[in-house]
């Protein structure tokens, strides 16, 4: 079960808020694969959403996956300290600006033989007159335009421990947001920062599956392997929606002591074990199931 490499897995949560049940078996899915395959583990915060995220929340998330035994491999490193990273990786990429509001794209994604949930490309070949226009307009309102990667492909396949070979729709999505914050976004960050922390094993909530195809297409234009995909079953609440905080009682400080939690952990993914320790003396990913689990409160 221990085969070796250099490579690793990671957990990387969004300190908007205390984990709950459905985060913390995800947490413990990716601490598992990675350690059962002997690779290091380690932890990133996604803190790039600056209204959302706190570092109060991150400390909290950092303190639960210690309780329940999830040691990690060097130090946690944070998207909010790694802008020059990302505009270095943007300098390799092929972008354009985009001036679109939502109401545009939105309006935009109506009209006939529009793609659903695709960006049309409605300012990909504007002439440069035309983007010094938007430009200063967008200028007058202390706003600045979005960058958006030029795609040359529709689609692209990745392959999935569980979902096989999986291929989506790629896009001109956006990699830096327009407006007034100009933030990174999310699908740019995580391949820069994946790459950065040697990561080459991805286990994540098969909620994302969705938009690694768009992932795995900007590593490759930045020369970057893809890493092996494991997108988990959510945990799901009774109405079969993904579980949330709103839930009730599904976050650690509501749950009860941490080896409790562990043993119901366990026992959410078909094993009986009192530590992640003794856990990870049973795991065997290739038995890990394609169902949902059901929270029941």
């Amino acid at each position: 079960m221990n085969s070796a490499t250099t490579g690793a897995g990671r957990y990387a949560p969004s300190p908007s808020g205390d984990l709950h049940f459905g985060n913390l078996r995800t947490a413990l899915l990716a601490w598992l694969y990675a350690r059962a395959t002997g690779r290091r583990f380690v932890v990133r915060v996604e803190d790039i959403d600056k209204q959302r995220s706190s570092r109060a929340a991150a400390e909290r998330q950092l303190a639960d996956l210690a309780a329940l035994g999830l040691e990690w491999d060097g130090e946690v490193i944070y998207q909010q300290d790694r802008d020059d990273a990302y505009a270095a990786a943007l300098e390799q990429l092929p972008v354009y600006e985009c001036y679109c509001t939502r109401k545009d794209i939105h309006e935009a994604s109506r009209a006939p033989h529009a793609l659903p949930g695709q960006y049309p490309g409605t300012c990909r070949a504007l002439s440069d007159a035309q983007r010094a226009t938007k430009r200063a307009q967008l200028a007058a309102d202390n706003r600045q335009p979005a960058l958006r990667l030029r795609a040359d492909v529709s689609t692209f396949t990745i392959h999935d421990v569980l979902h096989g070979d999986y291929t989506g729709d790629v896009d001109d999505f956006i990699l830096r947001r327009g407006g007034q914050d100009g933030g990174w976004a999310y699908n740019f960050t995580v391949v820069v920062d994946d790459a950065y922390q040697g990561i080459d094993q991805v286990v994540r909530g098969d909620d994302l599956l969705s938009s690694t195809p768009r992932q795995a297409y900007l590593a490759s234009l930045l020369g970057i392997a893809p890493p092996t995909y494991v997108h988990v079953p959510l945990v799901l609440n009774s109405a079969g929606k993904r579980l949330a905080k709103r839930d009730g009682a599904v976050t650690m400080r509501d749950m009860g002591k941490p080896g409790d939690i562990v043993k119901q952990l366990a026992l959410s993914l078909g094993y009986a074990a009192e530590s992640a320790a003794e856990l990870l003396t049973q795991f065997r990913p290739e038995e890990l199931t394609r169902e949902p689990y059901i929270w029941r409160a």
